[in-house]
């Protein structure tokens, strides 16, 4: 079986999209199947770099970058199915070729934010983008997702007409070495911080983690700071990092709540190793790589009872109610107080940790490829 794997999207693909491209590219090469040749469109790690497009600002800019995606899609990868005529396709980026293909496709639809919460993007995108999805689910199509929890939302917002196989992935590989001068440099000591890492996109509720952060600290007295790292949300609209800003400069936490914004590998390493607790409070999330990684690292997890994430953590995390910010408060209290619960979600998660492997990753995907209907 010849297998075609489309990682043009990685050229701008950034967060959850992009370590799955790169960790099913790895976990393809690192657990080859006999029967299986796998065919790159690009090698990933060069197309991971490739910045022609990262930090776009201008209307030309994007408009540049849409022409570009919609060119590559409609009449390159098609010449490279003619090309290379492999009998599966995979588009691991939402978006098929609206071109009849004489092979199976497998397209990755990650989530179902797009039908869900319309009011994070703009209109005129929104539709666009969500034409270019239904015009490549045609022929013969299977839509692979990440959790049983976005199947059910995909059903709901596509209908039967498509089968859906939940494939789990596999957490990013942080194979570099960690930064031993990335505490010191932050002014941070091991457990002694709460962290977040990822974009302040809206969903994720990093206001109500800011503000929950505050009264923690005003009831328990506690020195124990929050690192929220990452970048702006994916766009103005969806953006909260100028509101988390503003906050934290009104509650006057700007010593206790960091906001260090992209970090190296090695650094995100080092935040993993020394952090006290991950704290993860989005509405709405397809999957929840952090939860995997921190539990991983030894690292007990508080997430909101958002139901990817409750899937994912599998109870081995502290769960708070969604958007409630008193019971989030009152879960970092508890997790603070309470050392033997602290060491008990430690061992829960480093154990459900393991049930998230590369290698589980890659063969989900064979079992796929090999037998249509699994």
């Amino acid at each position: 079986m010849k297998v075609l794997l489309d990682l043009q999207y990685l050229n701008v693909a950034t967060t959850g999209i992009k370590t799955y491209m790169l960790e099913l590219a790895k976990a393809a090469r690192k657990y080859p199947h006999p029967d299986i040749e796998w065919i790159f469109s690009h090698e990933p790690e060069k197309q991971a770099v490739d910045d022609s497009f990262k930090g776009t600002k201008s209307k030309i800019q994007k408009l540049n970058y849409h022409l570009d995606y919609f060119r590559w899609k409609e009449f390159q990868l098609p010449d490279l199915v003619k090309k290379f005529k492999p009998d599966v396709l995979i588009c691991p980026d939402f978006v098929s070729p609206a071109a009849s293909l004489p092979c199976r496709r497998l397209t990755v639809i990650h989530d179902a934010f797009f039908w869900q919460m319309p009011e994070n993007y703009p209109r005129w995108w929104r539709k666009y983008f969500l034409n270019l999805i239904k015009k490549g689910l045609w022929e013969d199509t299977q839509i692979i997702t990440t959790t049983e929890y976005s199947k059910n939302s995909l059903i709901e917002h596509l209908g039967n007409s498509w089968h859906i196989s939940v494939v789990y992935q596999a957490p990013k590989g942080l194979t570099a070495a960690a930064d031993t001068q990335c505490l010191r440099k932050l002014g941070l000591k091991k457990q002694e911080y709460f962290l977040h890492i990822g974009t302040f996109d809206r969903r994720k509720l990093l206001p109500l983690l800011v503000e929950a952060f505050a009264a923690f600290q005003n009831h328990s007295q506690s020195n124990k700071k929050l690192v929220l790292a990452g970048g702006p949300g994916q766009s103005k609209r969806m953006d909260d990092f100028p509101v988390v800003q503003k906050l934290v400069a009104e509650l006057g936490l700007q010593d206790q709540i960091l906001v260090p914004g992209y970090l190296s590998d090695g650094e995100i390493k080092s935040l993993y190793d020394g952090a006290f607790a991950y704290v993860f409070p989005s509405l709405n999330e397809g999957f929840g790589i952090p939860i995997l990684e921190s539990m991983g690292f030894g690292i007990p997890v508080i997430h909101s009872d958002q139901p990817a994430l409750m899937e994912v953590a599998g109870g081995a995390g502290l769960p708070f109610q969604t958007g409630n910010r008193d019971d989030l408060t009152e879960k970092l209290i508890l997790l603070d107080r309470e050392k033997d619960l602290r060491s008990q979600l430690v061992t829960l998660g480093r154990e459900r940790a393991k049930a998230f492997s590369a290698e589980k990753f890659i063969e989900a995907f064979h079992r796929i490829i090999l037998n249509p209907t699994s």
